[in-house]
């Protein structure tokens, strides 16, 4: 019987793996909208996709941005400023790239600009600070896919959406978790509303990468900045060594969990965009596959004891 499951789980990976090898055709009559291509996925994908045919609309918060792209891309490539957090900015963008793509509709739009900060204990942020981080990443993501939902509609093409792995457990306060469960959520509905009409729905779900998001010495100034604003009663709660031991974790465990082989991400977004038969999620990383995923599913008191046995304690804490 054992043998038997095992055949049969074998045989699935095969038969999906050899599904999942087919891309589609016409690649350079195809327009792609990439957003946050600054750095790290964004502007490695824009790249990726441009070698691969596409025609990409690469969205860019910065000047430096768009430049840097323009000179290591082919003609094929247009760049444009976005601001996911103004409405003005994105119905702005999705103007040019109606009359852009024309009748043939937008083949698909990734939503990947985001930002990790500010990240701290619940009760060390304001309901400002929430919003701050939901307005680009979960705001932006829905805004700019409702933006030009009706020229995905058209090409009966794809939403590729970056959430995270936090999007599925949160191991850490603050709004980053808030705003990628969001997103599962966002891509859950959206999926199940535009079957009926061709498109399909991607989420993204990486584990640690060496990307601006999981940069130490920026997680570890957000730290300090979110401290020194904290009132007297509050820093007496978790006393004066707490941020040195939140800095000395980061260090010890934090800094060595990112990959920096960003192309296992950029990957899984490329083959979400190309592939004939893309899979409805992806969880890039092996600490994704063998630890988070798998965490998420355990029950509840057996994850929150695995995440506090290591975490430091408040001076205050009264358990």
């Amino acid at each position: 019987m054992f043998l038997y499951l095992c055949v049969l789980l074998l045989g699935y990976y095969v038969w999906r793996w050899l599904r999942e090898l087919s891309t589609v055709a016409d690649k350079g009559d195809r327009y792609v909208y990439v957003t946050g291509c600054d750095s790290g996925f964004g502007a490695l994908l824009a790249r990726t996709l441009d070698a691969r045919g596409f025609r990409v609309l690469a969205a860019c918060y910065t000047e430096k941005g768009e430049e840097e792209l323009r000179k290591s891309c082919s003609d094929r490539l247009t760049t444009l400023h976005l601001d996911v957090r103004s409405n003005h900015s994105i119905n702005n963008a999705a103007t040019l790239i109606k009359d852009k793509v024309g009748d043939k509709g937008l083949w698909g739009v990734v939503n990947n600009a985001g930002v990790s900060v500010p990240s701290g204990q619940c009760d060390w942020l304001t309901i400002e600070d929430y919003r701050s981080m939901l307005d680009v990443n979960l705001m932006g993501v829905i805004a700019v896919t409702l933006s030009v939902l009706p020229l995905i509609k058209k090409a009966q093409g794809r939403v590729v959406n970056m959430s995270s792995i936090f999007g599925r457990i949160a191991p850490t306060g603050g709004p980053y978790c808030v705003s990628k469960y969001g997103v599962e959520g966002f891509c859950d509905s959206l999926r199940l509303n535009m079957h009926a009409f061709g498109v399909k729905v991607i989420c993204i779900e990486p584990g640690f990468f060496k990307t601006n998001v999981t940069d130490t010495e920026i997680l570890m100034r957000n730290v300090q900045q979110l401290w020194d604003k904290l009132p007297q009663d509050v820093k007496d709660d978790y006393g004066d060594d707490y941020v040195p031991k939140v800095h000395q974790v980061m260090l010890d465990r934090f800094a060595k969990l990112p990959d920096a082989d960003l192309m296992k991400v950029v990957s899984c977004m490329e083959h979400g965009v190309s592939a004939l038969h893309p899979r409805k999620r992806y969880s890039p990383g092996w600490d994704a596959k063998l630890f988070w995923l798998p965490l998420s599913y355990l029950p509840s008191c057996v994850s929150d004891y695995l995440l506090l046995k290591e975490a430091p304690k408040p001076a205050k804490a009264v358990i």
